[in-house]
């Protein structure tokens, strides 16, 4: 029989919940919201008060707290939304039983497939239970294996009053996949004084550094010209811009980095001989090696305009979120905490750096400090994503043991 905590997860799996860069709305998809709205249910089937779900797709609700002690109110948040890239309509979970360390056939047709030759981890969960796609969607545990993990373990204190606790908080938001996450939440609203995010990846994750992040967007506009004629007069823009890209170091690429070591990433590249437009993102966990970086891309540009005099170029740089870190610091008590509570569930904790971002950094710098947690997902935002059963209710358990920690501060 599946354990609680996988049911839910299937059942959020039929929800299509992708994200939309390109669109002007909040949530950026309906599917979000009709997502939203059946949580919503879920979460007053047990129990939950206060449930509100903002016009810009934030869905909010509280377990009171059973105790007459002052305890700090303590949040639990993931995200509703799917990675863009690959399709989250009608996903077929499989489900992979015992799983004896052999190749798994994820689609016949498409010959695509889990293996342990392309991915090592998948040796660590022999024996166990896995869930995995048909090889044509996204499965969708990134992130809503959080979102279940997190109701599953709230449900256990609102069917055992006995067991001391504080005010809960849950909140589920729209749009992180894109970058968009906590651009409408309001802490003051959420009303708890610690949270932790459940978005990591495998068993025992537990993450409060991210990246410094930025967004460089870079335009350069050439002359155009017959090719007969063009001696003297052409100014091809996308060989300046070719020429930019080859200026940038090749070992800080990210198919080149690891751990704590940043990166340029081109993430957007069109254009014509008259103009051209090229998009970068920037990353590193190292605030100066971050500034450094940013100073690095406009001194390119103003070198590539002195060499060009008669190109016109324009180079915008938009932060975008900072690392975690400096403020996870100041409550450091979370990562003890957390620590000390997957132990408690039998799970060994891995501190490792988030190469990339979560809504906990943001928030974290609203005032609201978020670490990490694990859900027990590998290879998220591909086809051949993943989860182990297994982990799922270790996340469950530490989710609980979070909160009952709190209570004994």
């Amino acid at each position: 029989m599946k354990s609680e905590v996988i049911q839910r997860f299937l059942s959020y799996t039929a929800f299509d919940t992708q994200s939309d860069e390109n669109s002007s709305t909040a949530p950026s998809t309906k599917g979000q919201h009709t997502f939203a709205l059946f949580l919503a249910k879920e979460m007053e089937k047990i129990g939950l008060e206060n449930i509100t779900l903002t016009p810009n797709g934030i869905l909010m609700g509280y377990l009171p707290s059973n105790s007459e002690k002052t305890i700090a109110p303590i949040g639990f948040i993931s995200h509703l939304d799917t990675a863009q890239g690959i399709s989250g309509h009608a996903v077929k979970p499989k489900i992979i039983e015992h799983y004896d360390g052999q190749d798994i056939c994820l689609n016949t047709n498409l010959k695509i497939k889990l293996s342990p030759d392309d991915f090592p981890d998948l040796l660590n969960y022999i024996g166990q239970t896995l869930i995995c796609t048909d090889g044509t969607t996204l499965l969708g545990a990134d992130d809503k294996a959080g979102i279940a993990e997190i109701l599953t373990a709230v449900q256990y204190f609102s069917n055992h009053q006995e067991i001391e606790h504080g005010k809960i908080g849950i909140a589920f938001t729209p749009d992180e996949e894109i970058g968009k996450g906590a651009d409408y939440f309001d802490v003051q609203q959420f009303g708890v004084t610690y949270a932790y995010t459940v978005d990591g990846g495998a068993v025992g994750e537990l993450e409060y550094e991210n990246f410094n992040a930025a967004v460089a967007n870079i335009c350069i506009k050439g002359k155009d010209i017959h090719p007969g004629s063009a001696k003297g007069i052409m100014i091809n823009s996308q060989l300046i811009a070719m020429e930019l890209q080859a200026m940038l170091p090749l070992e800080q690429r990210p198919e080149v980095t690891s751990d704590y070591q940043g990166f340029f990433l081109l993430v957007h590249f069109s254009g014509t001989i008259e103009y051209t437009n090229i998009q970068y993102i920037i990353r590193d966990h190292d605030k100066s090696l971050f500034e450094k970086k940013k100073q690095l891309l406009k001194d390119i540009v103003n070198q590539l305009s002195i060499k060009y005099k008669k190109a016109e170029f324009s180079c915008d740089i938009q932060d975008q979120y900072y690392n975690m870190k400096e403020k996870i610091e100041e409550n450091f008590f979370m990562i003890d905490i957390a620590q000390n509570a997957m132990i408690a569930a039998g799970v060994t904790p891995v501190v490792i750096p988030i190469r990339g971002g979560t809504d906990g950094a943001r928030l974290s710098f609203m005032g609201l400090p978020c670490p990490n947690l694990f859900t027990g997902g590998h290879n998220f935002h591909g086809r051949e994503e993943y989860i182990v059963g297994e982990s799922m209710e270790k996340s469950v358990q530490t989710i609980i043991n979070i909160i009952t920690a709190f209570a004994c501060r």
